[in-house]
């Protein structure tokens, strides 16, 4: 090779070399760098504030635990399935701490308070259930009877939930006293096998009076979605006495024909003097099996820039927004210490129960009154499913719980915190007169969310953060509806949805807890509604017109501020503070109520002391640490006398002018099964919740403070630096987005 070829070369690989630099330089300068930087837009960092109200640890549970298993005194059996007459410990949650040493705490740089448990103890041997306070935590050294200190009364032992090891024994006593005597029948009548046999699903409070422990069981197929599946045959089982060997079957329920045993049953069946009923094989359409298979994925949500919340403990950081979080076993969700923009707005905000009140003629049914806490409402916080119970990309958060078996266990993922884009505008304006323009913000909301499958039904449960400053706890209901056995007169009671199957009436009531504490702990109970009144035009006396005006009132006793459902409430309903905002209207926060529930059980019934709450649709009492919930894990089966009638905390009348104030608020829905609540209940329509949103709280709405507003002007409809939408496409460097494009003033009004 000569120089010059040599030389030539050399240039043309330098040429090309620098080629290449100025091509990626002039290129970098029109093509976007894809946006993959995390923006934090968090407020605030994270503190270790919020565990003060911190579920217990799976260590803290077994410390507890095995304290109270070394009290000689209490006996407490170490068996996970306790026989009735042992002592058993039934529960351990979180003793939360006296509401003002936590404000001190928080607010005033007070010490932490002690951290303690609450131990629910069956005591089978002296037929009492009693309640103990241990602590402090870790490592407890002493436990406190606060039974009748926090009741008023003894609790009996009949009034006890049904542990595991209670229905270990029922199940036994139903396959030797029903299975075994009634085996003919129950092959000839249910296809009842060695590889088949019937489900129980038990009818509630089991009794008619104090004492009573005699509960209707009613049978269905062995199928999934057996709760749609009735076979027509129930049983009324009296297991009062804490010794098994003491249980009998009282009456029978066959085909709509009551016999006093089982012996009558067969003499009667066998000598044909009944109507029968013949089995036959059936397809299973409460299946929730596929019925055609997939064939793509629907829309999915991502975070483009990563996520805008953290979780951390049990704390939640969103924008202006942060709040503390557990999960009761026997209530379920709550969060605590809800702040906006750093100011206080709600102590606490709770799941407190869950009622449902049935109808129909057969007996599993015509008494039946679900008090789902005193079955455990967190209790069944199982595992959420990603992408289909909350979006794929959401946080998920293990809870750890103790009850009804003698150790810790974890669920995981049972609660999912994700950001969401409601799908409409939190609030736009397209000015198409005078000075056009388009001002939006799109309504990204934080959501908090835990799903529990009590038996049949399943509640999910949200507590949803606004940019405008709102708090919104709502509840939807899906699972499977409760069915009876049609029989003669049964179609008074609901509609047929399957062959022989009734969907029973019902209703839904949902109570809620919520602290509000509006510029702190004075505060007051205000409405606002409106009448109209007829007024003389000011230009011309002589003719008039009915106008709207505004009527306020503030109430001073609780009683005065029970807002019965069968009476008229007024629409707007305020804590309000003593301050006021720039226009010199008082602070406040509204409780607007979606509801749509059916008649509440009448005042008379016996029944109805153990769900006083859900008379009303809201309830303002003066805070208490001692009447910390409306409801007890003790009431579903000691309905008449109740461990809490919350009629109570307001029968002292107390002032609540200036006091510390707490609403319980209750909605709900009545649900009239159809024949589309086959194969189960949809979420659409089935729900209620209550919605705390600012009302002159603020001197402007706070989200004009959104990282979310968008703004265009005919200038420059598509320039980015209002409205990141305009550039989305070209940031992320999608291949999917389609270009973003604005063309909404070409056809505005032109007055020239």
């Amino acid at each position: 090779m000569n120089t010059f070829v040599k030389y030539l070369l050399i240039f043309l690989g330098i040429f090309s070399v620098v080629l290449n630099i100025v091509l990626i330089c002039l290129k970098s300068k029109t093509t976007p760098v894809c946006s993959s930087q995390l923006h934090n837009a968090l407020k605030r960092k994270h503190d270790n504030s919020s565990l003060v109200f911190a579920d217990l640890t799976a260590e803290e549970y077994l410390q507890v635990r095995n304290y109270m298993w070394k009290q000689p005194d209490l006996d407490i059996s170490h068996d996970a399935f306790a026989k009735p007459y042992e002592n058993f410990i039934f529960m351990i949650d979180l003793q939360l701490p006296k509401k003002a040493d936590v404000l001190r705490f928080l607010d005033e740089g007070a010490a932490r308070p002690e951290r303690t448990a609450r131990v629910v103890v069956f005591h089978g041997s002296s037929s009492q259930i009693k309640e103990y306070v241990v602590g402090p935590l870790p490592n407890p050294t002493q436990h406190d009877d606060i039974t009748q200190k926090k009741y008023k009364a003894e609790l009996p032992i009949n009034s006890r939930t049904v542990t595991i090891g209670e229905y270990k024994l029922l199940f036994a006593f139903l396959y030797r006293e029903i299975f075994t005597k009634l085996s003919q029948i129950l092959k000839e009548s249910f296809g009842v096998q060695k590889d088949q046999t019937l489900n129980p699903f038990e009818g509630m409070p089991r009794g008619v009076q104090t004492g009573d422990r005699q509960t209707w069981i009613s049978f269905f197929r062995d199928m999934s979605g057996m709760y749609i599946h009735p076979v027509g045959f129930e049983v009324l089982v009296n297991h009062s006495s804490t010794n098994a060997s003491e249980w009998m079957v009282q009456k029978l329920l066959y085909n709509g024909q009551y016999f006093e045993s089982a012996e009558e049953l067969i003499e009667k069946y066998n000598a044909g003097n009944i109507t029968k009923i013949i089995y036959k094989k059936i397809t299973n359409y409460a299946s929730l099996k596929p019925k055609v298979k997939p064939t793509g994925l629907g829309p999915q949500q991502i975070y483009l820039q990563g996520k805008r919340f953290s979780v951390q403990n049990n704390q939640v950081l969103y924008l202006d927004w942060s709040f503390a979080f557990g999960l009761s076993s026997s209530t379920g969700m709550r969060v605590f210490d809800i702040r906006f923009k750093g100011e206080r707005i709600v102590y606490e905000l709770s799941v407190q129960e869950a009622m449902s009140v049935y109808g129909s003629n057969t007996p599993g049914m015509i008494l039946t009154k679900f008090l789902d806490a005193s079955i455990g409402i967190g209790r069944f916080a199982h595992e959420l499913t990603r992408g289909v119970d909350c979006p794929y990309t959401a946080v998920y958060v293990d809870t750890v719980r103790y009850i009804d078996i003698n150790e810790t266990k974890t669920f995981r993922n049972s609660i999912c915190v994700f950001e969401h884009d409601e799908g409409r505008p939190l609030r736009r304006h397209f000015s198409d007169f005078f000075s056009n323009s388009y001002g939006g913000v799109v309504n990204s909301v934080l959501v908090f969310r835990t799903i529990t499958a009590i038996g049949n039904y399943d509640y999910i449960w949200d507590f949803i953060f606004y940019q405008s400053g709102s708090v919104e706890a709502k509840v939807h209901a899906t699972g499977y509806i409760s069915s009876s056995y049609k029989i003669s007169g049964s179609l008074k009671y609901g509609h047929q949805v399957a062959e022989n199957t009734i969907g029973n009436i019902h209703t839904h009531f949902l109570n809620f807890k919520v602290d509000l504490d509006v510029l702190g702990v004075k505060n007051v109970f205000q409405t606002k509604d409106m009448e109209f009144e007829e007024v003389k035009l000011p230009w011309m006396p002589e003719r008039k017109a009915k106008v709207p005006h505004l009527v306020e009132k503030q109430f001073s006793t609780e009683l005065e501020a029970c807002m019965l459902y069968s009476e008229k409430t007024p629409r707007y309903l305020h804590i309000a503070s003593n301050q006021t905002n720039r226009w010199g209207h008082q602070r406040s926060y509204r409780l607007q109520v979606v509801s749509f529930t059916g008649e509440h059980l009448p005042m008379d019934a016996p029944e109805e002391k153990s769900m006083s709450w859900a008379r009303y649709k809201v309830a303002i009492t003066k805070h208490k640490d001692e009447e910390s919930s409306s409801t007890s894990l003790h009431s579903q089966n000691n309905m008449w006398t109740p461990a809490v009638d919350f009629s109570r905390f307001l029968a002292d009348n107390e002032s609540i002018v200036n006091e510390d104030l707490v609403a319980w608020v209750t909605t709900g829905f009545l649900h009239i099964p159809h024949a589309e609540d086959i194969p189960n209940t949809v979420t659409v329509g089935n729900g209620g919740g209550v919605i705390l949103r600012p009302h002159n709280y603020f001197d402007m709405d706070p989200s004009v403070g959104s990282p979310d507003a968008v703004y265009i002007h005919p200038d420059s409809p598509e320039q980015c630096e209002n409205n990141k939408m305009a550039c989305l496409a070209q940031e992320t460097c999608s291949q999917t987005l389609p270009p973003f494009t604005y063309h909404g003033f070409e056809g505005v009004m032109e007055f020239e």
